[in-house]
C-alpha cells in the first residue's frame, strides 16, 4: 500500500452560520466538525495530515493539536488554492493524498478508505467521492463514460437540462496521486465568475491530460452532507444522534426514546444500561453495563460503575462506583469520588469529595471540600461549611460516622470514627471517635410566654 497523505479543508470563515465561532468549530453532538473529520482520518493509516486554517487559525490548532500539521490561507481563494497551501509539506511526495472538508462531519473512516482502495485498484490520479441525491439541485453532476470512468464534472449553473437530471453528485471529497494534484495545481487557473481556484479543475486538467480519474459512490448521501448554516448544522446533530444511538442499541444498550436521548460521540455505555427520556450524555464518559440512567440526567465526563442509578440528577467529571443510587434531583460535580454503594438523595450537592463504601446522604444536604469514610450516614439538612469567604477547609468524616439532622460541620474538622453528631449542632472542633458531640443551646421553656406578649386579641 502507497503513503497516505489527507489534506482537511478548514478555512472558511463560514458567513452563513452567522456566528462568532469559526464554522468548522461548531459542535456537533458535543464534538466540533473539524475533530469529528480529523478523528476518523486518523483511523485510515495516514502517514500526514495537514489541516488548513484560514479565520481563527489559532482556535483550530488548539482543538486539534498535535494530531495535524498546520497550514495557513491567508486569503481564501478557493479550494485548489486552499489545498496548494499544503506544498512545502507535502509537493513531489510518492502516495496518495485524500482531500475532505472540515464542515462535513458525518463522513466515516469506512468510506474514505473505500475510497482509497478504489483508487489504488484501479491505477487512477484522481477518485471523487460521490452520492446519490434524490434532489441533486445545487449539486455539481458526474458524468461518467460508458465505461462507468469520469468524464467531467458539470456544476448546476453550467448543466444542460440532460445533465441536470443526473442525480450522481460531487461531495467535495477526493483521492489524488500526490504528485499529480501538485503538477495540476500549478495549471488551475482563476479565470471564472468570482475569481477563485477550484479544485475540481485539477480533475478536467488530469483528464485532458489522459490521466485515468475515476469516481467511488457512497451509498448514504446523507454521510457526506456539509454544514454551511444552522439549518445544515441541526441536520448533521440530527444524522449523528442517530447514528450514536442505534450504535449503542445494537451493542446492548436499551434506549427508551431515541429522538429524546442525547449521547455525545465519544461516550462508551455498557450493554444493559437502560436510558430514559432526556437523558444527555456528554464528554468522555463511560458508563458500565445495567445502569439505569434519567429521566431528565445530565452526565458530562464521568466514568460509572456497574449497576448503579441516577435519576433526575446532574454529574460532571466525577468518578461514581458501581450500585450507586443518585437521585432525584442531586448534583455530582466536578471532582468527586463516589465508591460503590454509596446514596446520594434528592437536593444533595456534592462537590470535589470523596464517599465511601455505602455511605448515605439521602436528602438535602450540600457535601464539599470532604473526606466521607465508609458506612456514614449523614442526616437530612447536614451542611459541610467549607468556605470563611476567603478559603477552603476540608472537612473529614471517618468510617461509621452518623450526622444527625440539620447539623454544620464547620470546616477545617475532624469527626473520628463510630461518632454521633446530635441533630442540629454545629461543630468546630474535632470530634474523638466514638463520642457524642452536642453543639446546641439547651432548650428552654418559658411557660404562658405568650399572653405577655398580648399577641392574641
Amino acid at each position: 500500500m502507497s503513503n497516505r497523505y489527507a489534506v482537511i479543508l478548514a478555512a472558511g470563515q463560514g458567513t452563513r452560520m452567522k456566528s462568532k465561532l469559526y464554522k468548522v468549530l461548531h459542535p456537533v453532538c458535543g464534538k466540533p466538525m473539524v475533530q469529528h473529520v480529523v478523528d476518523q482520518v486518523i483511523k485510515l493509516n495516514i502517514k500526514e495530515i495537514v489541516t488548513i486554517t484560514g479565520h481563527g487559525a489559532e482556535m483550530v490548532e488548539q482543538q486539534l493539536g498535535s494530531s495535524s500539521k498546520y497550514a495557513l490561507q491567508e486569503e481564501q481563494l478557493g479550494t485548489a488554492h486552499a489545498v496548494m497551501q499544503a506544498r512545502d509539506m507535502l509537493e513531489g511526495k510518492e502516495g496518495v493524498t485524500l482531500v475532505v472538508c472540515g464542515d462535513t462531519p458525518l463522513i466515516k473512516h469506512e468510506t474514505m478508505e473505500a475510497l482509497f482502495k478504489h483508487h489504488e485498484e484501479l491505477s487512477a490520479k484522481a477518485t471523487i467521492l460521490t452520492a446519490h441525491a434524490e434532489n441533486p439541485f445545487g449539486y455539481g453532476r458526474v458524468i461518467r463514460n460508458d465505461m462507468g470512468m469520469v468524464e467531467k464534472i458539470v456544476e448546476q449553473k453550467d448543466a444542460s437540462e440532460e445533465e441536470r437530471k443526473i442525480k450522481e453528485i460531487n461531495t467535495g471529497t477526493y483521492c489524488f496521486d500526490n504528485k499529480a494534484l501538485f503538477e495540476a495545481l500549478n495549471k488551475v487557473t482563476n479565470d471564472n465568475v468570482q475569481g477563485e481556484y477550484y479544485l475540481p479543475d485539477v480533475i478536467e486538467i488530469l483528464k485532458n491530460e489522459g490521466e485515468v480519474v475515476t469516481a467511488y459512490q457512497t451509498a448514504d448521501f446523507g454521510e457526506t452532507l456539509g454544514v454551511n448554516d444552522r439549518v445544515a448544522l441541526s441536520q448533521a446533530e440530527s444524522f449523528m444522534k442517530q447514528r450514536i444511538n442505534e450504535e449503542h442499541m445494537r451493542n446492548g444498550v436499551t434506549i427508551i426514546d431515541p429522538s429524546n436521548t442525547y449521547i455525545g460521540a465519544d461516550v462508551k455505555i455498557g450493554s444493559d444500561t437502560v436510558l430514559y427520556p432526556g437523558t444527555i450524555i456528554s464528554g468522555n464518559t463511560v458508563i458500565g453495563s445495567e445502569c439505569v440512567i434519567g429521566p431528565h440526567t445530565e452526565i458530562s465526563d464521568c466514568h460509572i460503575g456497574e449497576g448503579t442509578v441516577i435519576r433526575q440528577s446532574a454529574a460532571h467529571d466525577s468518578h461514581i462506583g458501581s450500585q450507586v443510587n443518585i437521585g432525584p434531583f442531586a448534583h455530582i460535580r466536578p471532582q468527586s469520588d463516589i465508591h460503590d454503594e454509596v446514596k446520594i438523595g434528592n437536593f444533595v450537592e456534592v462537590k470535589k469529595s470523596v464517599f465511601g463504601k455505602g455511605s448515605k446522604a439521602s436528602h438535602l444536604s450540600y457535601i464539599g471540600d470532604a473526606e466521607v469514610g465508609k458506612d456514614v450516614n449523614l442526616g437530612c439538612g447536614s451542611i459541610t461549611v467549607n468556605y470563611d469567604g476567603k478559603n477552603k477547609f476540608l472537612t473529614k468524616i471517618e468510617d461509621g460516622v452518623f450526622i444527625g439532622c440539620n447539623s454544620n460541620l464547620v470546616a477545617p474538622v475532624t469527626i473520628g470514627e463510630g461518632a454521633y453528631v446530635a441533630a442540629g449542632s454545629t461543630i468546630t472542633e474535632d470530634v474523638p471517635g466514638e463520642a457524642l458531640s452536642i453543639a446546641r443551646a439547651r432548650q428552654v421553656n418559658k411557660e404562658n410566654y405568650t399572653q405577655k406578649l398580648n399577641i392574641k386579641k
